[in-house]
């Protein structure tokens, strides 16, 4: 009979060690705009993910309902992978609805994309029509754009990181990006765009430094002990 521990594995319970992240990108306005021309009439969901940060699975569940006009805001509710060549919906990452905002300037490329469309139908779909799956749309459009608009490298992924760039250079705190990007705690964003706050930090050292009560103090207690 064969010993039973010959053929437990030694590796049984060892936690594995977490896996690198890969360095974030970030485009600038003006390389979003070249990949947007270069993508033709597919530019416009290169645009909303830029400018909002969604997922990309959130971006093909959006529906025309979820998109607030007044209030430009996009409601996130769901969420659509494919897996083995199948669609599986399911809810955002985070398992919670969230509002994003919509910036004025990419509104009424939204409100196009929803014409001729009733409230429950898809926002955006594949150029053939039906939902868009990101293997297909990166062979077909993102990556063709990417070479076009000379931005080789370049992951749909990046679009997301550019997002949150451009929130923090137009004044965004943590909390905002972690509410726009649907991150579960600010721990997320601080720790992906740590790099990005670093003016809020160097203002923060300016206003300590104004104060010089802490060297007016040693000052004194110096004087003090002699």
């Amino acid at each position: 009979m064969r010993d039973s521990r010959l053929a437990r594995n030694p590796a049984t319970g060892v936690r594995l060690p977490r896996a690198g992240r890969a360095e974030p990108r970030f485009l600038t306005i003006g390389d979003v705009e070249r990949l947007v021309v270069a993508a033709g009439d597919h530019g416009a969901v290169i645009l909303t993910l830029a400018l909002t940060g969604l997922r990309f699975g959130e971006l093909p569940a959006l529906r025309v309902r979820r998109l607030d006009e007044v209030r430009r805001r996009l409601t996130i509710a769901e969420s659509v992978t494919e897996v083995s060549g199948r669609l599986v919906w399911s809810t955002p990452t985070s398992h919670q609805t969230r509002t994003v905002p919509v910036p004025r300037s990419l509104l009424p490329v939204l409100v196009e994309a929803a014409v001729g469309k009733g409230p429950d139908d898809l926002l955006f779909t594949a150029p053939g029509g039906g939902t868009l799956r990101l293997q297909n749309w990166r062979r077909d459009v993102f990556g063709p754009a990417c070479v076009r608009a000379g931005l080789e490298g370049v992951r749909p992924h990046d679009l997301r990181h550019t997002a949150a760039s451009l929130a923090v250079s137009a004044g965004a705190n943590v909390k905002a990006v972690q509410r726009m990007l649907g991150h579960a705690s600010a721990a997320m964003p601080l720790d992906v765009y740590a790099g990005l706050f670093g003016d809020d930090l160097d203002a923060v050292t300016d206003g300590l430094e104004a104060l010089r009560v802490v060297p007016q103090a040693c000052h004194t207690a110096e004087k003090e002990r002699a």
